[in-house]
This record gives C-alpha cells, sequence and structure tokens, in this order.
C-alpha cells in the first residue's frame, strides 16, 4: 500500500504549507531537457497561450513547466500583451516567467495529474491561502496537465487565471483538457523535429 501524497505540509516555523510533494520533479528535469525546453520563452508557446487565452476568455494563460524550485512560463499571455505598444524591457519579461514553486495552483495540477477548476479560490481553504491571492488578487484558475506519452509523467500544464471568479462550467474543462492534448502533442513535434 502506497503512501498518502502529502498536501499539508508545515515549514520550521509551524506555519502550513500548500503546495504539494512532487516526487517526479527530478526526472521531469531531466526529461524537459530531452525535449529542449530550458529557460527561454519560446515563440510558439506565446501563441499558444495567446489562442487559449482567447478560446477561454481569459486575461491570462501559460505554458508553465515546473522543477523542484520554481515555476516557468515557456508560453505566456497577459493583458498587456493584448495592447499594443506595451512592451517589458527584456529583464522584466524574464523575471515575469518565473514563479516560486509554492505560488499559484499549476504545482497541484502537475502532483496530481487532473485538470483542476478553481471558479472562486476563496471557496476552497486550501487554495485560498496561495500567495498570488493576497499578491496578485487571482481569484479564478483552470489548469490542465501536460501528460507526456512516452513517460506517462506530467511535464507541467496549460493554465488560465483571472482577477474575478469566473464560471468556467464543464465546457471551459473540456476545453482545456483538449487544448492540453494539443500542447502535448506539439512538444511530441518538437522532440521529433530535433531528432531530424
Amino acid at each position: 500500500m502506497s503512501a498518502p501524497v502529502p498536501y499539508t505540509q508545515y515549514d520550521p516555523t509551524g506555519q502550513m504549507l500548500v503546495t504539494p510533494e512532487d516526487r517526479d520533479a527530478p526526472a521531469r528535469v531531466a526529461r524537459l531537457r530531452e525535449l529542449g525546453i530550458g529557460s527561454a520563452p519560446v515563440p510558439e508557446f506565446d501563441a499558444f497561450a495567446r489562442n487559449l487565452a482567447r478560446t477561454l476568455e481569459a486575461p491570462y494563460a501559460m505554458v508553465n513547466f515546473i522543477d523542484e524550485n520554481r515555476q516557468y512560463f515557456a508560453g505566456l499571455y497577459t493583458p498587456a500583451d493584448s495592447q499594443p505598444g506595451v512592451e517589458l524591457e527584456p529583464q522584466q519579461a524574464s523575471t515575469s516567467r518565473v514563479m516560486a514553486r509554492d505560488h499559484g495552483w499549476c504545482p497541484h495540477v502537475v502532483v496530481r495529474r487532473k485538470a483542476l477548476v478553481l471558479e472562486d479560490v476563496c471557496d476552497y481553504p486550501r487554495f485560498a491561502g496561495n500567495p498570488v491571492v493576497d499578491e496578485i488578487g487571482i481569484r479564478s484558475y483552470l489548469g490542465a496537465p501536460l501528460i507526456d506519452w512516452n513517460t506517462g509523467m506530467a511535464l507541467g500544464t496549460i493554465c488560465v487565471i483571472d482577477t474575478d471568479t469566473r464560471p468556467w462550467g464543464r465546457q471551459g474543462l473540456e476545453t482545456i483538457k483538449s487544448m492540453a492534448q494539443q500542447m502535448v502533442e506539439r512538444l511530441h513535434q518538437i522532440e521529433e523535429r530535433g531528432q531530424a
């Protein structure tokens, strides 16, 4: 009988940590290296994030990969991307693509290997205490894992977020799961191109 994955842990000061333990992180990092995914933005993934945001009518969308310590948005769409002439400085763009592993809900999606729908994060005590709620004002989240065909491992996620509550509904869930499959297909096409 395997031990359950702990979802509630405590730091040395006794404060609750809400990020699940991720035993697959080292193997995931190795697999992402095989795929050629590192710490650089991927224009194709930015375009995918833009399409994801438009499809789900969300202000933010990400293609997110997670290692032992952080999350990296290899694909990113923000409200500034929809306004012509608004550009981030290179340093700002780089910083905006990195987030601590204990921020947000994508680490939960990766460990659970299932989509997560939070129409109002404040309705869920486990998720309402996440730093992005107070620091950034995120109120709703919809994310799905990117399951690698070859290893069965969750490599990362695609997700959309909003600063307002959102009734994502069954259609939103089905859409994000379908688009996650499209992203996995792109990852394998990238791998095939690299081997050619």
